[in-house]
């Protein structure tokens, strides 16, 4: 974005004057040659694995589809396989305990089961539904798209790694501002359109690359500054604070569901896969015995006052918990009666209690951010503790969300998925562009830094 300085753009500064336009700008060109001497490599990196990854779904069903697509059945109506003879056929093949099962999304897909062997590593097992049959494995969330967005985010690297991106989306904003201050046309707009609107020049010329850069910055500015707030959300510093700061002031968790649900300390994202508001929540506890049925009564209480607790009254929920012995947890295909009838979107995880405190989670998390929900039912009741969707979360919640939405490729369908892929194109030229204009303007030998202000 940046323009080399020349005389005609300020000149020198006067000996004892004041601060001049001229040092201004020398000042700002300086920030700006710093800024994307540190981030250039970053930012083409994250501009191709971004690319990538907007069509993460489209390249891991290419790639994997022996594991995600399966036949769909001939004859309609056709009865799939219980869920528990999925659950059982993907754990003899992968001894362990399961962490998250996702139904298939529609017909001819998969179904997903998530094992923990006995080693600590999770593998995620894949099951035709119609007949329990088992696909194959990998490693949970290592299909070819998840490992594209660990390559962007260098996730797959460590978190010091990880700090660099964050390092690259701070330089980056720095970056459009400077960029705008020195792409700003100064004089007539005749004699100041050459690197403004238009290129001036041949590839063999510096001011060809310079006005490149110039016109590309000014256009891809406004959609690099966004894409680098937005991806903010997912660092290591200032990502984390932030989540805890908006779920610490209501802006991302509703006020005053937490408080009226027991706790189980266990955090949600540790099971699901979750939008960025909800990731350091907690799980709410299932209720122990001796408190079953006064939490019944509480329930019964808040019914009327708390829309994000469902009680049930009538359901398969009700049954269960008449019928079954004390503090014996539901079996899977009780709780995906239930689930079901919770109408989440397809595509939904289903994620098991964790101890005697735990609860049955089922999250489901497309692309339609009205679609979004979360529900935790108690594991000995099937009773929905709590029932949260994206209209629940506080405004920040909402406008990050939001964000994320249209940063993933997702708000806008295939609109979005090729603004995004040209966006990226711009970045790498804009990149490129900058890159070549600092070569070709460099005094031999030197790093060619631009000059100090007075």
């Amino acid at each position: 974005m940046a323009r080399a300085f020349t005389s005609e753009q300020g000149g020198q500064t006067e000996p004892g004057s004041a601060l001049t336009r001229s040092s201004v700008y020398r000042a700002v060109w300086r920030w700006h040659f710093y800024a994307g001497l540190l981030v250039l490599p970053l930012l083409i990196w994250l501009a191709v694995t971004g690319a990538l990854f907007v069509y993460h779904q489209a390249i891991d069903r290419y790639v994997h589809a022996d594991l995600l697509t399966v036949p769909v059945p001939a004859a309609a109506g056709t009865e799939p396989a219980p869920h528990s003879a999925v659950l059982a056929a993907a754990l003899a093949a992968q001894p362990g305990t399961w962490f998250k099962y996702t139904p298939p999304a529609a017909a001819g897909r998969s179904a997903e089961v998530g094992v923990r062997t006995v080693d600590g590593d999770k593998v995620a097992v894949y099951v035709d539904p119609a007949n329990a049959k088992v696909l194959g494995t990998l490693s949970d969330r290592g299909t070819l798209g998840w490992t594209i967005r660990k390559l962007h985010s260098l996730k797959y690297f460590g978190p010091v790694q990880r700090g660099f991106i964050e390092m690259a989306a701070g330089w980056a904003i720095l970056l459009v501002f400077t960029g705008l201050y020195l792409w700003w046309p100064r004089g007539s707009v005749a004699a100041s359109r050459g690197g403004v609107v238009t290129v001036r020049g041949t590839p063999r010329q510096r001011v060809y690359w310079r006005d490149l850069h110039a016109v590309t910055g000014v256009v891809v500015g406004v959609g690099l500054l966004f894409l680098a707030i937005t991806g903010m959300p997912w660092s290591v510093l200032w990502g984390a604070k932030a989540n805890e700061w908006a779920n610490g002031h209501d802006f991302g968790y509703p006020a005053g569901v937490r408080v009226q649900l027991p706790m189980s300390g266990q955090p949600l994202a540790d099971m699901a896969h979750l939008p960025w508001t909800l990731q350091r929540t907690q799980q709410p506890g299932s209720a122990s015995l001796e408190h079953q049925q006064g939490h019944a009564a509480h329930a019964q209480t808040n019914a009327e006052h708390n829309p994000h607790i469902w009680h049930g009254e009538g359901s398969v929920a009700q049954s269960a918990a008449t019928s079954s012995p004390a503090r014996t947890a539901l079996d899977i295909d009780t709780v995906m009666v239930l689930v079901q009838r919770l109408q989440l979107a397809p595509g939904y995880t289903v994620n098991p209690p964790q101890g005697a405190q735990g609860v049955f989670t089922a999250s489901a998390y497309p692309h339609d951010l009205a679609l979004q929900r979360v529900v935790h039912l108690d594991q000995y009741t099937g009773r929905p503790l709590l029932d949260m969707s994206y209209g629940d979360y506080g405004p920040l919640g909402r406008w990050l969300e939001w964000g994320i939405n249209i940063h993933l490729g997702q708000e806008w369908g295939v609109f979005n998925q090729l603004l995004l892929l040209a966006l990226c194109v711009g970045i790498v030229l804009l990149c490129v562009s900058g890159a070549v204009m600092w070569f070709k303007r460099r005094p031999a030998g030197g790093v060619g830094v631009p000059p100090l202000p007075a």
